[in-house]
């Protein structure tokens, strides 16, 4: 047959086969397939085969449905001839709209989803595969309130954002004013007068496990475990650590305690998207903002008052002798005289008095 192409049961054998596998190319097709992967060193255990166009799509994918988060998939150029098919499914419709591909499938339940094609940091080809429960969990219905941070007027409360900052947030939804500048600790941060008192460090959810498991998060906490409040706000659900297949998610679990335990001042918050995110940091910041100055106002009139003064023994004994209360000539006076020495003194004085 020299170099060409054997049809077979609607699958076109190519000579070529990788890692040992007879594959095909695909012929015409019309259910929705899904196999075990046979490259068992793969971190996407299954194959897909998506009903698009004569031949098919072949997908490599970490899961078989998209139940409770999208689910990352690659490219693959051949489906193996002696495939271990664990569900075969008949479809009602697949169509390319633009960049995504949508697919229903012909069953009551878990029937609708979608293959969306799209690039990431560096240019590089990502294909995500996502049912609408997924798309809604992803981006919550849920609209973000225009009211002021405790109050404050966005003239009375500036954000500054580290100049180190990549891909910062703007808070073009939020009433505040903000201006870049360096900080010594974390991504975004408010100043009272010229003291920095609030800062929250940024992360996503791959930022977080590379800074946890390299153990940088650990400095990253104590500079700002310095500060009167501080916090690091993560733009994820703590449910995506449980998914983690690059690292054994039991690891930034341990970790995280590990975190909140040394460093009590400093809470780590999953707040689920980039929006929730930078929402949290715009309270969080206006919160410690108006603390910080309640406190530093409070401390004038706290200071200036004069603690109270023990009374001495002789002024007690004076004064139970003219009440006729007995009271020893010598030693310590009776702490029931004393509490009602201050007592009577304690009362407002009379127009008689």
């Amino acid at each position: 047959m020299g170099e060409g192409l054997v049809v077979n049961h609607g699958l076109r054998h190519h000579p070529s086969a990788q890692s040992g596998h007879r594959c095909a190319t695909i012929g015409p097709v019309e259910d929705f397939l899904i196999a075990r992967n046979p490259d068992g060193d793969s971190s996407l255990p299954y194959l897909l085969r998506v009903p698009l166009g004569p031949n098919g799509i072949v997908l490599k994918a970490r899961d078989t449905w998209p139940r409770t988060t999208k689910i990352f998939c690659h490219r693959e150029s051949w489906w193996p001839s002696d495939a271990e098919v664990v569900e075969r499914v008949p479809v009602r419709s697949c169509v390319r709209r633009g960049a995504a591909i949508d697919l229903v499938l012909d069953r009551s339940r878990e029937n609708r989803s979608q293959f969306v094609i799209t690039r990431i940091r560096g240019g590089r080809e990502a294909i995500f595969w996502q049912s609408p429960r997924t798309a809604k969990l992803a981006r919550p219905n849920v609209s973000l309130p225009s009211a002021r941070a405790h109050g404050l007027r966005p003239d009375e409360f500036e954000i500054l954002v580290d100049s180190h900052e990549r891909y910062a947030w703007k808070f073009t939804q939020q009433q505040v004013a903000t201006r870049v500048a360096p900080l010594a600790a974390g991504d975004y941060g408010v100043r009272n007068g010229e003291r920095l008192v609030a800062s929250v460090e940024r992360k996503s959810l791959a930022d977080l496990v590379s800074t946890l498991t390299s153990g940088r998060l650990t400095f990253v906490l104590a500079d700002l475990a310095s500060l009167p409040y501080a916090a690091v706000v993560v733009e994820a659900r703590y449910s995506e650590v449980l998914k983690l297949d690059r690292v054994r998610p039991s690891i930034v679990l341990e970790g995280l305690a590990e975190c909140a335990v040394r460093f009590p001042s400093v809470p780590i918050h999953f707040a689920e998207t980039r929006a929730l995110a930078q929402e949290w940091t715009f309270r969080f910041l206006g919160a410690a903002l108006a603390q910080d100055r309640l406190s530093h106002e409070a401390d004038g009139p706290i200071g200036s008052l004069v603690p109270a003064a023990t009374p001495q023994a002789r002024e007690v004994r004076a004064w139970a002798v003219a009440h006729g209360i007995p009271v020893s000539a010598k030693g310590r006076v009776a702490a029931e005289v004393t509490a009602a020495f201050l007592r009577d003194r304690a009362r407002p004085a009379t127009s008689s008095d």
